[in-house]
């Protein structure tokens, strides 16, 4: 079972994409927390398969989580989804720029979501 971790400081937008996530087929547990310095605790801890990221949070925006994730040798290959209301063409080509594998912009299809993660997860087997 592969583990996913939602990192969104809207209690409401984290508990519709845990609920997503948990109600596919994908099979995944999820964790959640609330802001990116939380996120990097969690992601030292327990590794995930793959992070789920806001991008506009308090303590450290979405890009600082997602440059730290990819630039550190033990965490480089979690594969990190940027889902963000940040739904401009600059705010998707930042994202990718700091090393996210893919780039949502909410409001999303709920397809768009699990069909992005299981192409993430399937890259890592």
């Amino acid at each position: 079972m592969s583990t996913v971790l939602v990192v969104e400081d809207s209690l409401t937008q984290r508990q519709m994409i845990s609920d997503i996530l948990k109600d596919s087929e994908l099979q995944t547990a999820v964790e959640s927390v609330s802001d990116g310095v939380e996120a990097l605790e969690r992601i030292q801890e327990s590794r995930p398969d793959i992070v789920v990221l806001d991008i506009v949070m308090p303590r450290m925006n979405g890009y600082e989580v997602c440059r730290q994730i990819k630039t550190d040798p033990e965490t480089q290959g979690v594969p990190v989804v940027m889902c963000s209301s940040k739904g401009e063409e600059f705010d998707r080509y930042w994202g990718i720029k700091q090393g996210a594998d893919a780039y949502i912009s909410k409001p999303f299809e709920p397809a768009e979501l699990i069909g992005t993660v299981k192409q993430l997860l399937r890259g890592r087997e």
